[in-house]
């Protein structure tokens, strides 16, 4: 592993996402005050605006994920908001919001997601006379620099390179603010040499936390405070912590880890597509079917990988393992989709993923019947047969669910809680529910556009590890079911869904599974 730079060494500012969103519901004055109580330098928070000009803080346009209430904020009275929960849980008045921080060190930044929001909010803002910053839709920052020239903007980037000088000269941010999947050590030197600082988000994890203070990002957006607060400490603490380029492995690590990945996934494919099945045998039930494929498969993969990475641990569909702290972990499924495979369907995936404490970092999925190889690296994006995956962003496509497919996959052989709400909510909007037999391809399909969400009744390692990675690197949304973005999460479903699609589907899968 590498030593950190002399610029991961300086103190990040420690932004609060949507208040202190892990204690309190987001975007709620009880989670600003904890955020504020807690140190957070900046409280992020998401504004619209109601139907009679009342400027909220609200992330969704709709009120259907938090509330179950299928309605958009844009076409009710604040009075009629106002009628939703009461206390901690009340959607606030942005002038509420702002009272907060007029004896705090802290900064509240404003995020929108288009333009409308931008003017009522800076009028609020303004009245208050404060000091905030301003983030969020490309749009939204060029209406705020309209309305004063001396605003402090978070400019919104996407791109590995950094921004073009005309449009540095148009906004004049102060940061510029970006996922942190985009990142590297050079877009961050590049937007430094600029004389800007560089705002990342949204970082729930440790080992990634470690790995944007090492590259020197300026200020890291988290819903899991006291850890990044922990985290920012530790790494200007007297001995910082040493990091490599992805945190648990140098470079050189992650491309023999990259390589021998896609070798076991091509060679899988031949070998499935070729090797006899021989006895079919069950599991757990007799619905849970396993064939000699399965576990050749299986084996060859373990003997591979141990034999080039002997420290690693290794969890497999066939032959069980467990991951230990801080040890890389492989999870493996040879044959997702058996039934179908052993029953002459030719919808079957083979799922490798490489992880360090719940954090990805390699991903191979291949489909030996069309000959797809999916893979990813963190931080380097996802390729599908060798050619960049890229999803439309929020906005640039579709937001209607009307003739669009949603995946999902049944809990072994029975639906899982909510599926069948789901199914009619689904319906009711012209949407069509899609089961085909691999958990692997209905999640990493999403990274290629096959659909505009998946929905998953129970993640599995071994199963949609490989899939969440690949989608999160092409663009897509991974949410776990508190709506966290979370590639591997603990307990629970996910969602994994195009931009565009994935709060309207999230809503929808929290609703159905209350329902159920």
């Amino acid at each position: 592993m590498s030593a950190p730079s002399a610029a991961a060494q300086r103190v990040a500012a420690v932004t609060a996402h949507r208040g202190d969103s892990q204690n309190f519901r987001e975007n709620t004055l009880a989670a600003i005050r904890s955020a504020i109580a807690a140190g957070a330098d900046y409280v992020e928070v998401d504004v619209r605006v109601t139907r009679d000009g009342q400027v909220v803080l609200l992330h969704d346009a709709s009120l259907l994920r938090l509330w179950g209430f299928d309605a958009a904020i844009s076409d009710l009275t604040y009075a009629q908001v106002a009628l939703l929960g009461g206390d901690d849980l009340r959607v606030p008045l942005l002038r509420d919001a702002l009272k907060l921080f007029e004896d705090s060190p802290a900064l509240l930044l404003i995020d929108m997601d288009e333009e409308a929001p931008a003017a009522p909010a800076f009028d609020v803002v303004r009245e208050s006379g404060l000091d905030v910053a301003w983030c969020g839709s490309l749009a939204g920052m060029r209406r705020i620099r309209s309305l004063d020239a001396a605003a402090s903007i978070w400019l919104p980037w996407d791109r590995r390179e950094a921004p073009p000088l005309e449009l540095l000269d148009e906004l004049r941010p102060d940061f510029v603010n970006a996922e942190y999947v985009v990142l590297s050590q050079k877009l961050v030197d590049d937007i430094h040499a600029l004389g800007l600082r560089v705002a990342c988000w949204t970082v729930d994890s440790a080992a990634i936390m470690r790995w944007v203070l090492a590259l020197g990002v300026d200020s890291v957006t988290s819903n899991r405070l006291a850890l990044l607060a922990e985290t920012v400490r530790e790494a200007v603490g007297p001995e910082p912590a040493a990091f490599s380029a992805v945190s648990a492995f140098s470079a050189d690590e992650l491309r023999e880890a990259s390589a021998i990945a896609r070798e076991l996934a091509i060679w899988a494919q031949d070998y499935s597509r070729s090797a006899d099945k021989g006895t079919i045998s069950t599991k757990a039930n007799p619905g849970d079917l396993v064939t000699e494929v399965d576990v050749a498969v299986e084996a060859h993969v373990r003997a591979r990988i141990a034999a080039k990475f002997p420290g690693h641990n290794f969890v497999g569909e066939e032959m069980g393992g467990e991951a230990q702290a801080g040890v890389p972990c492989w999870y493996l499924d040879p044959v997702d989709g058996t039934t179908n495979y052993a029953n002459l369907i030719p919808w079957t995936s083979f799922s490798l993923a490489l992880a360090v404490d719940h954090v990805p970092y390699v991903a191979v999925v291949s489909e030996p019947w069309r000959g797809d190889l999916f893979e990813a690296v963190a931080g380097q994006g996802a390729r599908l047969n060798g050619a960049a995956l890229a999803l439309p962003r929020a906005g640039e496509g579709p937001l209607s669910l009307a003739g669009r497919v949603v995946n999902t996959e049944l809990a072994g052989h029975l639906p899982w809680p909510g599926m069948i709400e789901l199914l009619t909510a689904l319906g009711e909007r012209f949407s069509i529910m899609r089961v085909m037999g691999s958990a692997t391809l209905t999640v990493v399909g999403i990274a290629a556009g096959r659909g505009a969400a998946s929905v998953i009744g129970q993640f599995s390692a071994v199963d949609h590890l490989a899939g969440t990675l690949i989608v999160q690197e092409a663009g897509g949304v991974v949410l776990d079911e508190d709506g966290i973005p979370n590639a591997f999460p603990r307990r629970g479903g996910i969602v994994v869904a195009a931009p565009e699609a994935a709060t309207e589907v999230y809503g929808l899968w929290r609703a159905a599974v209350r329902a159920s």
